[in-house]
């Protein structure tokens, strides 16, 4: 795998294997990891080896074809019922992100339909690299929308990590935050480290020290502080699910930040693709919100953070209310209250 700039490569197929970079090492070693099952791609979702959810669409898709690839069946009956098993493993990885369930969906439309085997298999293969190809150019299409939202020499604030890493490509928070520096060389981005899993301490920075953007990482306690002394301007974070009305699933500890950017006065902006808005849901209270193995906080790697038999409560997720977001940036474009209306309006592409 090679990489310049932005352009990281998350996960890309490698003649008939799915091969990604292990983002649970980073920025320590860059590793690949090498996938010829679809069990071997639900567990690298599930272990948070790739993560960010237009990432694990991708994968889910990606998945699906290895999954044709290795059945033994002959006949169409026999291929839909190994896919289908492949679909169920695949969809429990990760509940909250809602691109995996659209991948799903999309791969399912090409295997739900009786025909050759191998014409399937390759059509599976086939639109698992146009989901691929199709995310990075929404990304960048995001990051044109949003640009022009920031003032010169802006302090952004964005947490976790929803860059080239999180995507299959350029990123969507952190691709609005590129296409600013494209234009303006003087701002500055405070990535909150992101706790229990450290994705803006070891993947946002890191991507951001890639390309020579300027940050500064700060802890996630510290936002409160930079708030009040009026050095943040603005805030943009990505999203996994995002409802009907504009409530939105983010990484957990975006709820706080949302809470502090509106009591200062400092607009908060969620960029993602159309494919992570859930128009069945009316609204966050439905979204599903992943519950993680307490050693995520009670350790890191190697090290024990807290006493044996330590109590522990980790959701993954909290849900920001559209009231306190200003505006959220698809690559249709940018969109505002009522949600309800200029969302759905960009999911049927108008």
């Amino acid at each position: 795998m090679t990489k310049t700039g932005y352009n990281v490569k998350t996960i890309e197929w490698q003649n008939d294997e799915v091969v990604m970079i292990d983002q649970r090492i980073l920025p320590l070693e860059e590793t690949y990891i090498h996938h010829r099952t679809w069990q071997e791609v639900a567990d690298s979702i599930k272990t948070m080896a790739i993560r960010g959810a237009p990432a694990i669409g991708v994968a889910a898709a990606m998945g699906m074809a290895l999954a044709a690839m290795q059945s033994p069946a002959a006949t169409y009956e026999e291929l839909k019922e190994d896919l289908d098993k492949a679909a169920r493993g695949l969809y429990e990885t990760r509940p909250t992100a809602y691109n995996l369930g659209w991948a799903l969906g999309q791969q399912a439309r090409i295997y739900e339909k009786e025909g050759d085997p191998g014409q399937i298999r390759q059509r599976l293969k086939q639109r698992s690299q146009e989901i691929l190809d199709e995310d990075v150019a929404m990304c960048v299409a995001m990051g044109e929308h949003g640009a022009p939202l920031f003032p010169e020499g802006a302090c952004i604030l964005t947490h976790c990590n929803a860059g080239a890493l999180a995507t299959g490509g350029y990123g969507t928070a952190l691709g609005v935050i590129r296409s600013v520096f494209k234009r303006d060389k003087n701002i500055k981005v405070y990535v909150d480290e992101t706790r229990p899993f450290l994705q803006g301490a070891r993947l946002t920075a890191w991507e951001l020290g890639q390309e020579g953007i300027p940050y500064c990482l700060i802890t996630d306690n510290m936002s409160g502080y930079f708030f009040k002394k009026g050095e943040i301007d603005a805030v943009v974070v990505g999203s996994d699910r995002i409802a009907a009305n504009g409530d939105v699933a983010n990484k957990i500890g975006t709820y706080t930040v949302s809470v502090l950017a509106k009591a200062h006065g400092v607009p908060f902006y969620v960029a993602a693709p159309t494919s992570t808005v859930d128009l069945s849901l009316p609204d966050g209270d439905h979204i599903p919100i992943e519950e993680r193995e307490p050693a995520e906080v009670t350790r890191f790697r190697d090290c024990e953070c807290a006493a044996p038999g330590t109590p522990v409560c980790n959701p993954a997720f909290d849900v920001t209310p559209h009231e306190n977001v200003t505006a959220i940036i698809t690559e249709a474009g940018v969109h505002r209250e009522p949600y309800a209306e200029s969302l759905a309006a960009a999911k049927k592409g108008k």
